[in-house]
């Protein structure tokens, strides 16, 4: 049976420490401030904002959310971040994503200074990422990192396999592993059977947004689940991992909801701090 690892509790104690540090930038006069742009009325997007601004206030990070309609020009958008990027009182900028038709995302990512890329997404953070240099890391792959080192599993020479290779998480954090010493293997929707591969995995990753794409018999004895998917199924989160089959086999899982998720703003607000300091 599973050890079901606890992202709400791991991620409490973490800000924590955040909330220290905020404390001692703002007796050197520094107050962390981290704005956040919302194009629309996105339900999803909204709840997320929501959730970033009470965590900021949580642990003393000054949030300041501008919300533009939904038929914002990319002209605008982009002016806006400009004038974010020069306010020397802003240290983290994150432009909610997704954003409407009209506007071009990787042009504003590519907007957002480097120096207050708390999301973790400019090519600059990337390149660094990639070449093992310090830089802002992207919140999930980070926060996926920090559980696993938390729960004491061992990285180096471990076969990591990643179900998912987005922008956001699958990629990046295939890097980080690998970074670690891990073995790193990706898996994607052209992948010719799935479960080969995941059945070799010591560490599996799953990141793709299928409900219970992952089954029991999909995986071996022992392995660890990290389940980044975020399901809505008649009314209730599910993740990408068929949670109450995979338990039985795994030695350590994520729930949904209470896994990936605390440590994602977690992350955003370590990244503020830094980005601060």
């Amino acid at each position: 049976m599973a050890e079901v690892i606890n992202g709400k509790e791991i991620a409490r104690s973490y800000r924590m420490k955040l909330k220290e540090q905020a404390e001692r930038l703002k007796e050197q006069g520094i107050l962390p401030k981290l704005t956040v742009i919302l194009v629309g009325e996105d339900p999803a997007s909204q709840s997320y904002v929501r959730g970033k601004e009470k965590a900021a206030k949580e642990i003393g990070i000054e949030s300041e959310l501008i919300l533009m309609p939904n038929e914002t020009s990319e002209e605008e958008l982009l002016r806006t971040i400009n004038r974010l990027n020069a306010d020397a009182s802003v240290h983290g900028i994150l432009v909610q994503l997704p954003l409407p038709g009209q506007i071009d995302e990787k042009k504003v990512i590519f907007a957002i200074s480097p120096a207050k890329d708390v999301d973790g997404f400019h090519p600059e953070s990337i390149g660094k990422m990639m070449i093992g240099e310090k830089t802002f890391l992207p919140c999930t792959p980070n926060g996926i990192m920090h559980l696993i080192k938390e729960m004491g599993v061992s990285i180096s020479g471990s076969h990591v396999v990643i179900v998912g290779r987005s922008q956001i998480v699958g990629k990046p954090v295939g890097m980080m592993f690998l970074n670690e010493s891990a073995t790193v293997t990706y898996c994607h929707s052209k992948t010719s059977d799935l479960a080969f591969f995941t059945r070799q995995a010591d560490i599996l990753v799953v990141a793709v947004g299928v409900p219970n794409l992952i089954t029991a018999d999909m995986v071996k004895e022992g392995v660890v689940v990290i389940d980044v998917g975020v399901n809505r199924v008649d009314g209730k989160l599910i993740g990408d991992v068929d949670f109450e089959g995979v338990k039985d086999v795994a030695s350590m899982i994520t729930p949904v909801p209470g896994g990936v998720g605390p440590m994602t703003i977690t992350m955003l607000l370590h990244n503020t701090i830094e980005a601060a300091q």
